[in-house]
This record gives structure tokens, C-alpha cells and sequence, in this order.
């Protein structure tokens, strides 16, 4: 892993927690994300709510 992975992996990281707060402080934005069916689901969602998830760590150069 390089510096510049290890940032990336820090970000996505940091993303998530970020993205669990927000779910977790409105009871309609749980059952919404609960109701996700696959990972490109939740991605989308994600995205549409500000938060960047979708790509691996290692996938950023893809």
C-alpha cells in the first residue's frame, strides 16, 4: 500500500462514518437504506446524499 492508498482507504473510512451518522439520525433515511436490495443500491443512495463509497480503495486509478 502506498501513502497515497493508505489516504484513499483513510477517506473511504472516514466517508462511511460519516454516512452512518447521517442514516442513524433519521428514522426514514434508515428504513430507505435498509431497503437496499444490492451494493449498487446503497452506492447510489449514498451518492444522491453527498456521500462517495463506491470505489475501493485501490480502484481510484480505474
Amino acid at each position: 500500500m502506498t501513502i497515497n492508498d493508505y489516504k484513499i482507504f483513510k477517506e473511504k473510512i472516514n466517508q462511511l462514518n460519516l454516512l452512518i451518522d447521517f442514516i442513524e439520525k433519521d428514522a426514514a433515511r434508515k428504513e430507505k437504506f435498509i431497503s437496499c436490495r444490492n451494493h449498487n443500491e446503497v452506492v447510489k443512495l449514498a451518492k444522491e446524499w453527498g456521500f462517495l463509497i463506491g470505489k475501493r480503495w485501490g480502484d481510484y486509478n480505474k
